[in-house]
């Protein structure tokens, strides 16, 4: 039996924008509220992930400074944040030997393709962020 985690790759716009609870007014302090949401997921995995997994939170813009925190490390994209995330994913398709599946948490379906092609899969933002009781149906 191998050791194998999943790594999971967070879009952190595209999962903080995915709620309209004002994130805007406050966009380092909305993907540090993601972040520690995620940390349980690290042990528990995630619907279809088992746990323990590898939670990689991908950050841009104003959120640039949020810092890494056990269980969720933080990736602060320098430009695009799809493009590092893209990066990140054909890192672990280069050496995905003994390594689990990876998972891409976004909606953004321009990035969804671009990391289907190097086989990682992709689920959407409910997965780590359901939505508020008052948006539910």
């Amino acid at each position: 039996m191998t050791n194998e985690r999943a790594l999971v790759i967070i879009d952190a716009a595209n999962v903080v924008g995915s709620v309209p609870d004002q994130w805007w007014r406050d966009r380092r302090g909305a993907a540090e509220r993601l972040r520690d949401s995620l940390v349980p997921y690290a042990l528990d995995g995630l619907p279809g992930v088992p746990g323990p997994a590898e939670l990689v939170l991908v950050v841009e813009g104003a959120a640039r400074a949020v810092v890494s925190v056990p269980g969720v490390r933080v990736e602060a994209a320098a430009g695009s944040g799809d493009d590092l995330i893209v990066d990140l994913v054909a890192a672990w398709a280069d050496d995905r030997a003994g390594r689990g599946d990876c998972v891409v948490v976004t909606s953004d379906r321009g990035l969804r393709q671009r990391v289907e092609a190097y086989g990682a899969r992709c689920t959407g933002p409910r997965t780590v962020r359901p939505l508020p009781p008052s948006r539910r149906d």
